[in-house]
């Protein structure tokens, strides 16, 4: 699972060929969660209240290159990095 982005002890990674809707991958610590790119929300798994709400925060500056991403991801091309939050 290629990782797109980590901040503040977040990974934020992204499978190839992966199933709709177009979604990312969180980790912290122990906790996972999947995050749907166009409602910004968790469609899957758990995290602490304040690290979803910096998840969310990062996802919104960045939606428009996590789609690129998505797009890359369905054709298996490289992903790109996308910044962190600062």
């Amino acid at each position: 699972m290629p990782e797109i982005c980590r901040f503040l002890g977040i990974i934020i990674s992204m499978y190839y060929n992966e199933h709709a809707p177009p979604h990312f991958h969180a980790k912290y610590g122990e906790s996972r969660a999947s995050f749907s790119i166009d409602e910004l929300k968790i469609i899957e798994g758990a995290m602490p209240k304040r690290i979803i709400s910096l998840i969310l925060e990062w996802a919104f500056e960045h939606r428009t290159e996590l789609l690129e991403d998505w797009s890359l991801a369905q054709k298996h091309e490289e992903l790109k990095k996308i910044n962190p939050l600062v």
